[in-house]
């Protein structure tokens, strides 16, 4: 018998956290919960350490990214494997996760049997997908290869993330922005960060050039 699946979970949320140990304690031969973690700075802490057979990861933890975390993951140890579990049931995060090098992207509704079924699969080489976002996902795929989607939806941009950054393109700061999109400014400056991450990019202005120098917006 192949020995137990050592797991490292990777979650900004203690009752999260306590309910996936629980959840995979009933399968005890199967997968050990090895380490844990809240933050970045645990999360390599503590991967580092243990090397996991697979490191179960969020995409969002607190103000950090979790796709940021697998990118640095990988870039430090190309055979860690790193799985998403999150909430957010978006093609556009799957196909981020899979550029970050990540090898699944599991929604929070899966059960206990089919989480240790997916983890073993990825040791046992596989990539793993949730199976109603694996079917959008072809689809989203297609229409972006057809050139159907928004500006910068091949960079990974959602569609208000694009309308954020055409109109920082148009000139306008975030509480303009706010207003013309008809929402809070912190959610812009969340969008306008998640834009800098995807865009590699570390301020306003080098983003308003990439996006003109990929020819985004006319």
């Amino acid at each position: 018998m192949a020995s137990p699946l050592r797991v490292v979970l990777v979650d900004d949320h203690p009752m999260v956290l306590e309910g996936l140990k629980a959840m995979l304690a009933r399968r005890a031969g199967e997968i050990r919960i090895v380490g844990q973690a809240s933050n970045s700075d645990e999360a390599f802490r503590v991967v580092g350490d243990l090397r996991p057979d697979v490191v179960v990861l969020d995409v969002r933890l607190g103000q950090d990214s979790g796709l940021d975390v697998c990118h640095r993951l990988i870039a430090r140890d190309p055979a860690c494997r790193v799985v998403f579990l999150t909430v957010y049931d978006d093609e556009q995060y799957l196909f981020q996760a899979l550029r970050a090098g990540a090898v699944g992207y599991l929604l929070k509704r899966v059960d206990g049997r089919q989480l240790v079924e997916h983890l073993k699969a990825v040791r046992a080489g596989e990539i793993v997908i949730d199976a109603a976002l694996a079917g959008r996902a072809t689809a989203s795929a297609a229409r972006l290869a057809a050139g159907e989607f928004w500006p910068g939806a091949h960079l990974g941009l959602t569609q208000r993330e694009s309308e954020v950054l055409s109109l920082m393109v148009a000139g306008h700061h975030n509480r303009a922005i706010a207003a013309r999109l008809v929402v809070g400014e912190e959610t812009v400056k969340s969008h306008v960060s998640s834009i800098y991450r995807k865009l590699e990019v570390s301020d306003r202005s080098t983003a308003v050039a990439s996006a003109l120098r990929e020819g985004l917006f006319h």
